[in-house]
């Protein structure tokens, strides 16, 4: 959700600037634009050449370079940036906001943006508790701009309290729901009826034991709950063994073998506008199942294999125009190969392959890195990220066959 986008960053003069340089890796890493201003007494806490390194942009303190004359426009600060971040806020610079004092280039930005504005206070607990710290925290809410709290715990001064500024990770996660949800209430998938497939299936060979694979269902599961947060209707039909969907919207059906799911996705695929085919389903179930448990001999075991109903192909073979069929490849060689026929065999609209072969990729991971491949021969590899980033690529790819 942070790909692209243009954040601005502020820095005032507090101890907990140090966190700002792990903020601005955070932002960069997730694929923002960074840009940073700061206080003058900021450069007393953290120098202005680490911030420029991990932001790869000029930082920018002055209204313009004693050097070059150069101005430092604060109206194009202003106008370039899609959010404006002031973290760490101190008392003073939360004050000096509240009344439109405009004595530093980080004040004149503030009050030049035309962009959501947030601040997460870093201070003192007695600081931030005094009468007219949180007089002026209302009155910048009031003014529209979003409070990230601080935290409580262990301050520079020794003493435990509310006071912190909120740790990095949060801040992020704070920014990229803020787009998210400005995201979804334009998505092309918004009350459209969504139906995910995850996790493995256990074919059983007798009440006790069964012929299953290593997949989490973790993928499907981020999809469904990233689908939701779009204000999509999900049904996510998964298979055994697998982690509960976090959003409480998402319809969720439990079912155990290749046939239960078969069975259950015919069901609800004809009132679908999309599916995604994210489970790994058994290719093979047994011929025969024995009532009772299997005794171990002295001799080999043969079992019979016979190929299950292969769910993907007959709802590609079901899908009307209106409907859009996304598939999943997970190779171990040939991968391209290999996916690119499945897109065209299995009537998929696009294809999300990944490998085994990929370091900390595929099962079991909370990371993963895939290609889309889509008809007409196209192509986007992306880098490893976390399954719930990975959500939002694959949702985003199919916004655009819905719209």
């Amino acid at each position: 959700m942070l790909n692209g986008k243009k954040i601005l960053i502020g820095v005032t003069g507090s101890i907990a600037a140090y966190k700002t340089a792990i903020l601005i890796r955070l932002l960069v890493k997730k694929g923002a634009r960074v840009k940073v201003v700061m206080t003058p007494l900021a450069k007393q806490f953290i120098t202005p050449l680490t911030l420029a390194t991990l932001s790869k942009n000029p930082i920018l303190v002055d209204f313009f370079d004693p050097e070059s004359g150069e101005w430092n426009s604060h109206v194009d600060l202003g106008l370039w940036a899609d959010l404006f971040l002031v973290a760490p806020a101190t008392a003073n610079t939360i004050g000096k906001m509240a009344h439109g004092v405009a004595d530093n280039l980080l004040l004149t930005t503030y009050l030049s943006v035309r962009c959501p504005v947030f601040i997460a206070p870093g201070m003192d607990m007695d600081m931030f508790h005094h009468p007219s710290t949180q007089h002026n925290i209302e009155t910048l809410k009031s003014y529209g701009n979003i409070i990230i709290e601080p935290a409580t715990g262990e301050l520079a001064s020794g003493l435990e309290g509310k006071g912190r500024m909120e740790e990095p990770e949060k801040i992020v996660e704070a920014v990229n729901n803020f787009f998210s949800s400005k995201k979804k209430d334009k998505s092309p998938l918004k009350k459209k009826k969504l139906l995910i497939t995850a996790g493995p299936t256990y074919e059983a060979i007798d009440p006790v034991r069964f012929i299953g694979n290593h997949s989490s269902g973790k993928m499907g599961v981020a999809l469904a709950d990233e689908a939701c947060r779009r204000e999509t209707e999900v049904y996510l039909v998964i298979g055994p063994g697998c982690v509960t969907p976090g959003e409480t919207g998402v319809k969720l059906y439990r079912v155990t073998s290749a046939d239960d799911m078969s069975k259950k996705v015919a069901e609800l695929f004809e009132n679908m506008d999309a599916a995604i085919m994210a489970a790994a389903v058994s290719d093979f179930t047994p011929v025969e199942i024995s009532d009772k448990k299997i005794k171990r001999g002295k001799n080999e075991l043969t079992i019979r294999l016979k190929p299950t109903r292969d769910i993907a192909a007959a709802l590609g073979k079901q899908k009307t125009k209106n409907q859009i069929l996304v598939g999943f490849a997970l190779e171990t060689d040939n991968e391209t190969v290999n996916a690119e026929k499945k897109l065209k065999e299995k009537n998929f609209d696009f294809i999300v392959l990944n490998s085994l072969r990929e370091k900390s990729a595929g099962f079991g991971f909370d990371t993963n890195k895939i290609t889309i491949i889509g008809k007409r021969n196209k192509y986007v590899e992306f880098e490893l990220k976390t399954k719930t980033e990975v959500a939002v690529d694959i949702l985003d790819e199919l916004e655009n066959y819905m719209k």
